[in-house]
């Protein structure tokens, strides 16, 4: 992976606000003039949902084992591989001049991670490698277990400008 690439993984159970938490970095960093690349672990089996019924998926369905559709400065593009691992992804990514990539889920992958604990049930996410800040919803109080900078979901505003900052320092 290329050195201009720096990485920071959002973790968490299903339904515990890791896409929420992804999306308001994108869109915050993107505002302080970041170029932000994303990848989202499709963790529910099976391949992600495809627009139907549009020419590129036709294309896929052809057998084309890349496909690509452009239009008004965007490019939508799909690839078939029966081994996509992250590493891969991210050697894909290296051509695309970005600050920072924001990776949602692969809770295995050894970057530096933002881990979201729903409750008291989801300790095993505290075992995970390289973690740099817990978000937890209300109620939960595992967070406490690890000597990390801790934030209740419903502290935005002092979690946000902390992640932000975060992310600048991996620059």
């Amino acid at each position: 992976m290329g050195q201009h690439q720096k990485i920071l993984q959002v973790v968490g159970y299903q339904n515990s606000g890791k896409t929420t938490i992804t999306r308001q970095l994108i869109a915050d960093a993107t505002a302080s003039g970041l170029r932000i690349g994303s990848i989202k672990h499709h963790g529910h089996g099976g391949k992600p949902d495809a627009p139907s019924n549009k020419d590129s998926t036709l294309h896929e369905q052809a057998g084309a084992v890349v496909s690509a559709v452009e239009g008004g400065g965007a490019l939508r593009l799909s690839i078939e591989d029966n081994s996509w691992e992250l590493t891969k992804i991210l050697t894909l990514y290296q051509s695309f001049a970005l600050d920072f990539i924001l990776i949602e889920g692969y809770k295995q992958a050894p970057y530096p991670k933002i881990v979201l604990l729903r409750s008291d049930k989801d300790a095993a996410l505290l075992t995970l490698s390289n973690i740099h800040c817990i978000l937890y919803w209300e109620g939960t109080t595992i967070h406490q277990q690890l000597n990390v900078p801790s934030f209740s979901l419903a502290e935005h505003a002092q979690y946000q400008p902390f992640l932000l900052q975060e992310m600048r320092n991996l620059l």
